[in-house]
């Protein structure tokens, strides 16, 4: 879904980590992006709802 919604690429996605999304600001934090860059991109309040269900379900360590 992040990889549609967002304009991320799988290896981006792979690497996100929780303090990258930024709830408050509808942000995702992308770091070491294309041409080893940092960037930020939309969030939009589906995709937001749909990682804090997986939060809150799977409570990923990393």
């Amino acid at each position: 879904m992040l990889v549609y919604s967002a304009g991320l690429r799988v290896g981006g996605v792979v690497r996100l980590k929780p303090e990258d999304i930024d709830g408050k600001r509808m942000l995702i934090h992308i770091k070491g992006s294309k041409g080893r860059k940092d960037r930020h991109t939309i969030l939009s309040e589906k995709a937001l709802q749909i990682l804090r269900q997986y939060w809150k379900k799977y409570r990923p360590e990393k």
